[in-house]
């Protein structure tokens, strides 16, 4: 893996279903214990068949160690995170791929945030049947990403942000991607 690659990010459910698919996310940085990729415009596909199309560049954040990803969307009206409760990412060729535990943490541009999904966690926890373990670090990692999105750490530092969004636009203007 170096700063450029393209990769395709796979997200599955508990189940081993895949639940969608992106087809692109540029290496932005690579750390000991996460990554930062960008996409822009990319053609998202969902578990059923249908696909749309992101409009607007996403600098996402994959660990290794917490369950969790982020997702900053920079929107002409604002910086949007879309937080997924998920398991550390692995990589398989070509693929980021991780679990999602359905919860999701919205976080708007005036630092207001809301929890996302917790009947459709409550459904799948029933019938997907996850274990009482897994019930317990998705709890955990959610308190943990509120408190670091309280702090404004990692991803939710906005100069980190704005790093990565020129890192982005100076690999596209090299040719790089």
């Amino acid at each position: 893996m170096n700063i450029g690659d393209k990769y395709k990010i796979h997200c599955y459910k508990h189940n081993g279903q895949i639940y969608q698919a992106s087809e692109e996310a540029i290496i932005l940085d690579i750390k000991d214990d996460y990554i930062v990729c960008g996409n822009n415009m990319v053609t998202v596909t969902e578990n059923d068949g249908r696909s749309y199309r992101t409009k607007e560049l996403a600098i996402i954040y994959f660990y290794k160690n917490n369950w969790f990803n982020v997702i900053a969307q920079i929107k002409s009206f604002g910086l949007f995170y879309y937080c997924n409760i998920a398991t550390p990412y692995i990589i398989d060729n070509d693929v980021i791929k991780y679990i999602d535990y359905d919860l999701d943490l919205r976080v708007f541009p005036d630092n207001g945030y809301k929890i996302l999904d917790r009947n459709e966690y409550n459904y799948h926890k029933k019938i997907m049947h996850y274990p009482e373990a897994v019930d317990i670090i998705v709890k955990n990692e959610l308190k943990a990403l509120i408190k670091m999105k309280k702090n404004e750490e990692g991803p939710f530092n906005k100069e980190m942000i704005e790093y990565y969004h020129n890192k982005y636009n100076k690999l596209k203007n090299e040719g790089i991607i």
